[in-house]
């Protein structure tokens, strides 16, 4: 279906995820599957004041191409039975695979995984939260860092049939102060690749162009020069930071 139809066509509601904390369906647009938020069934937010979810929902998936790799689905703003909303690509996981897990502290893989934190479970069991060294995951890593995420959870990555990973769930982004919280600390020190800084580059270039006016419509001011500055901090750092502030790293609950 042409993209012009994706936006104009009759959305039809199949469904209710009733575990989301906003209001979220599933339905169609002709025999495309898509999920729909509406601006309507937003609840407000102390630490977001103002914030319209699905504005940073479509400002993150902007903000994903031009960094490229294909990380955020096709997400676009469109009107629907509840109002305007954010509309974006259903995807179909692969229930198999997991690329963030909570394994025995004494199961983590040798190889393959970064290990992020050490706890407890509900029965007392010494756990540890991993997450793949994938490629993908990694520039997921690197873009939740430039928009700010403050709600990366575990099943905020979809794990698509062939290793492809996708980032959805980017209401809590752009904030103008720091909020990054994420289960994707594994990398935390180490320097980016030269594709990952050149994609971190994209983002800052294209804030002066076509990016930048897109996104002129969906943050404001300060939360589009906030972006600015945490490009460019990045791009002169070269490396995963750390967490900082007294804020908690990881979100909760990490699922």
């Amino acid at each position: 279906m042409p993209a012009t139809d994706l936006e104009t066509a009759e959305l039809t509601l199949t469904g209710k995820i009733t575990t989301a904390s906003n209001a979220t369906f599933v339905g169609n647009i002709g025999d495309v599957s898509v999920v729909y938020k509406p601006i309507a069934g937003e609840s407000p937010l102390w630490d977001f004041p103002g914030a319209v979810l699905a504005h940073r929902e479509v400002a993150a998936y902007l903000v994903s191409q031009a960094f490229g790799g294909d990380l955020v689905p096709q997400t676009w703003l469109r009107d629907g039975p509840l109002g305007e909303g954010m509309v974006q690509l259903w995807q179909d996981e692969d229930p198999a695979q997991s690329a963030v897990d909570l394994v025995a502290v004494d199961e983590v893989p040798e190889s393959g995984w970064r290990e992020v934190l050490k706890g407890q479970d509900e029965s007392g069991r010494l756990v540890a939260l991993v997450h793949e060294d994938s490629q993908t995951l990694r520039r997921t890593a690197v873009f939740d860092v430039i928009v700010n995420n403050a709600d990366r959870k575990g099943n905020h990555i979809l794990e698509m049939p062939g290793g492809h990973r996708y980032g959805v769930d980017h209401g809590l982004t752009f904030h103008p102060e720091h909020k990054l919280r994420t289960v994707l600390w594994g990398w935390m020190g180490d320097f980016l690749s030269d594709e990952e800084h050149d994609a971190v580059a994209r983002v800052s270039e294209g804030l002066d162009g076509e990016l930048g006016q897109q996104l002129a419509e969906l943050l404001t001011a300060e939360e589009i020069a906030a972006l600015a500055a945490r490009c460019e901090r990045l791009s002169s750092v070269k490396r995963f930071p750390a967490p900082r502030g007294d804020m908690p790293a990881v979100p909760w609950p990490l699922f």
